[in-house]
């Protein structure tokens, strides 16, 4: 089992979650963030006065996967959220060691 995280920018949320439901994920957690990379942030004006921005929002997708669909999430992230810009995001693949679903008590494949 794999856990998908991706770091995506926010106008391109509806798009990404549209390719993954077209790739067959079924579910998936959303939480908007904050960060920086190498954008580092930007200046701002308000009432006259200009302030730095260290932080930009950003969203994190969550998908937990079988190891086979891992490739085909990702690339359908990619494709989906890719503007060519800087801070299109990231993608982090991590192993997910144990997935028990609360209400029933199933492990593994079956608590997806």
């Amino acid at each position: 089992m794999k856990l998908i995280t991706a770091i995506i920018k926010p106008f391109k949320l509806q798009d990404v979650k549209e390719a993954l439901v077209d790739a067959g994920v079924e579910g998936l957690t959303i939480t908007e963030v904050k960060g920086y990379g190498r954008q580092k942030g930007h200046t701002e004006m308000y009432r006259g006065a200009e302030y730095s921005v260290d932080t930009l929002p950003k969203i994190k997708l969550e998908i937990l996967a079988d190891e086979e669909n891992t490739e085909t999430i990702t690339k359908t992230i990619i494709d989906a959220a890719n503007t060519g810009k800087i801070g299109d995001g990231k993608i982090f693949i991590t192993n997910a060691e144990e997935i028990i679903r609360i209400r029933t008590g199933e492990t593994g494949s079956e608590a997806i």
